[in-house]
């Protein structure tokens, strides 16, 4: 299952079917967290609702005079994918300073566990990082502008099969013991 995990930027128009998002919403529940804390909390998109969070980010781009960052751009991409994604799922958590190194690790999991159990369904993912830079609009939006809008997963029915993206060697990953 793990070699078969792809990032999925095209999805067939298929809607997803209820039993799947809810297998999805389990497989994250039941991921480990620290301090079993479960920080996460999620929110399942669909249709208008889902465009007009695609819209925010697009709109991002039509409001600065100001030139944005290069890294910033890949969101008016992300935001077009969303519109074509049956379903986004919002990722949000309490914001508590205390607990963000242990609440963003456990979310990460969380949506890990998403991410694979995706493959397991016959569905197709895509991790975004890109509500980073509309996250007080979206959650405005959705009506929990107390929350913290972590990140988001766009969901459907693979319309590509992409080749695994090259990854590091192993001996580039580790890390030797060194003595001060």
């Amino acid at each position: 299952m793990i070699r078969q995990r792809r990032s999925i930027r095209k999805f067939k128009s298929t809607p997803i079917e209820e039993a799947k998002l809810e297998k999805l919403i389990e497989a994250a529940r039941l991921c480990p967290s620290a301090k079993n804390r479960q920080p996460w909390r999620f929110m399942i998109l669909k249709a208008e609702i889902k465009d007009q969070i695609a819209d925010i980010m697009l709109q991002l781009f039509e409001s600065h005079d100001e030139k944005l960052p290069g890294y910033v751009n890949s969101s008016r991409y992300t935001a077009e994918i969303i519109k074509t994604a049956p379903v986004l799922i919002l990722v949000l958590r309490e914001a508590d300073e205390l607990w963000t190194t242990g609440d963003l690790l456990s979310i990460g999991a969380a949506i890990e566990h998403i991410g694979l159990a995706v493959v397991d369904l016959g569905l197709g993912s895509l991790w975004i990082r890109d509500t980073e830079y509309t996250e007080k609009e979206i959650t405005e939006l959705i009506g929990y502008p107390e929350l913290q809008l972590v990140s988001a997963i766009a969901l459907g029915y693979p319309a590509e099969h992409p080749e695994p993206r090259p990854r590091k060697p192993q001996e580039a990953l580790l890390l030797h013991y060194r003595k001060h």
